[in-house]
C-alpha cells in the first residue's frame, strides 16, 4: 500500500499528491488548513516518500496506485488536488475512473505532453556520493554547483533521509525516474475527457500552462476554469499559501 497520513473529521475526502521528486510532507501545512472542511489524505505516489519502490513508473500505474489505496481504505469518492506530476496523476484518474472524483483541482500543468527538461536536477542529483558526505550541509553544497535556484535546492534537500545505519540516501527512487524522465511528461489521450468540475491554477511566472493550452484544456475539461496566482512560479502553492487557499477553498464545496 502507498504510504499516507490522513487528516481531519469532514464528511468529503479530499486527497491530495505531491510533484516529482516531492512526497506527502511538502504538503502538511496546507492539509492541516484544509482539513477544518475535509478529511484530507495525502498520499506519497509510488517511487517517492515512504511509499515502495518500483521499476516501473507511468500513470496509468500511479492512477491504478490511488484507486487500490482508494479501495483499501473503502474511499469511495474525493475531491483531487495534485501538483505537476501529481496533477498528471490527478487527470489520469478522472479519465480512468471518472466515478471516484467529485471534484479536481490540478495546480500548475497542463494535459499535453512535456519533453524532458529535469536534466540538470537528474545530473545534480546523480553527483551526489553518499559514501562521500555525510550531512545535509554537504549534500547541499554538491547541489549548489548545478542549482542556483535557492527554492528549487531548498525543496531537493527535503528529500533526504537517514538509513538506519545514519547513512543518507534519497528517500525518492532515483534510478526507475530517470530511467522513466520521459514519462513525467507524458500526454493524456486524445480521446481523454472529464465532465467533472475541474479548476486548473497557473502561477503567473510559470510556463507550464500557456494561453495556446486553454483550448486543449476546455476541449478535455469543458466544465473547467483556468485562474492565475500573481507573483508566483511552478511552486505557487508554497510561494503564495493564502492565495492558493483562498482559491481552492472557494473552488470546493
Amino acid at each position: 500500500m502507498l504510504n499516507y497520513k490522513l487528516f481531519g473529521e469532514g464528511e468529503k475526502y479530499l486527497i491530495i499528491l505531491h510533484g516529482l521528486f516531492g512526497s506527502l510532507d511538502n504538503w502538511h501545512t496546507l492539509a492541516q488548513r484544509f482539513s477544518e472542511r475535509f478529511k484530507v489524505l495525502l498520499v506519497d505516489q509510488r517511487n517517492h516518500g515512504k511509499s515502495p519502490h518500483y521499476d516501473q513508473h507511468n500513470y496509468a500505474l500511479m492512477a491504478s496506485d490511488i484507486k487500490e489505496l482508494m479501495d483499501q481504505l473503502n474511499v469511495a469518492q474525493a475531491h483531487f488536488l495534485g501538483h505537476s506530476m501529481g496533477g498528471k496523476t490527478v487527470m489520469k484518474i478522472g479519465v480512468d475512473f471518472p466515478y471516484l472524483i467529485d471534484q479536481l483541482v490540478v495546480v500548475d500543468i497542463a494535459p499535453r505532453y512535456y519533453a524532458p527538461h529535469h536534466q540538470t536536477i537528474l545530473a545534480a542529483l546523480q553527483s551526489v556520493d553518499f559514501s562521500k558526505v555525510s550531512s545535509r550541509k554537504e549534500v547541499e553544497d554538491e547541489l549548489a554547483r548545478q542549482i542556483e535556484h535557492p527554492m528549487v535546492l531548498q525543496f531537493l534537500l527535503k528529500g533526504l533521509t537517514y538509513e538506519a545505519s545514519r547513512k543518507l540516501r534519497w528517500k525518492f527512487n532515483l534510478k526507475t525516474l530517470t530511467a522513466a524522465i520521459d514519462n513525467i511528461g507524458e500526454a493524456l489521450s486524445e480521446h481523454a475527457y472529464f465532465t467533472n468540475p475541474t479548476l486548473f491554477i497557473k502561477g503567473e511566472l510559470s510556463d507550464y500552462i500557456t494561453l495556446e493550452d486553454e483550448e486543449l484544456i476546455d476541449h478535455i475539461f469543458p466544465q473547467s476554469e483556468i485562474v492565475v496566482i500573481s507573483e508566483a512560479g511552478h511552486w505557487l502553492h508554497a510561494e503564495q499559501p493564502q492565495i492558493f487557499f483562498e482559491e481552492v477553498s472557494r473552488f470546493l464545496n
